[in-house]
């Protein structure tokens, strides 16, 4: 069964009331018709999962303090992306950056074609350059999901203090 998850209202579903930064709270996923729909409970509201649950778990709101990591601007991951492009030993990184700018939406997913090389190609549209890309499909071994993971980590993601 594949679902989208919607985000937290930040609301009780039980009271109306607003959550406030710091507060635990309790989120239950309920089938309504052909849907599931997310509900989010305050603790002193909660009487434990509804009977047609799904799953629940509990949670708590993010203060304004919280040390959040946060995505470098969209600006910064395309200059990256057209620095690998160069670079043969990183398409496998260039691949994975490009995955990740198709799911943040900066890149819109055309189709799938056969590549030059003969392998498969992604082709990419950015609404952003006006710019069509081709990228190989070069999915990362095991041993390089670790290193690229760190690699774009360090570059790509800044704590908020």
């Amino acid at each position: 069964m594949d679902f989208d998850v919607q985000r937290c209202t930040r609301h009780c579903a039980a009271t109306g009331r607003e959550f406030a930064p710091g507060e635990e709270f309790y989120s239950a996923l309920v089938p309504q018709g052909a849907e599931v729909v997310r509900q989010d409970f305050s603790a002193d509201a909660w009487q434990g999962p509804p009977a047609d649950v799904i799953g629940w778990w509990k949670s708590q709101m993010p203060t304004p303090q919280s040390n959040r990591a946060q995505w470098a601007p969209n600006d910064v991951m395309l200059h990256l992306f057209d620095e690998l492009a160069d670079d043969l030993q990183k398409q496998d990184m260039r691949y994975v950056l490009a995955l990740l700018l198709v799911r943040r939406r900066v890149f819109r997913m055309e189709e799938t074609e056969e590549g030059e090389s003969g392998g498969a190609e992604m082709v990419l549209y950015c609404p952003r350059r006006d710019a069509t890309y081709h990228v190989p499909e070069t999915p990362p071994s095991e041993e390089r999901v670790a290193e690229i993971q760190a690699e774009l980590g360090g570059l790509l993601f800044t704590r908020a203090e």
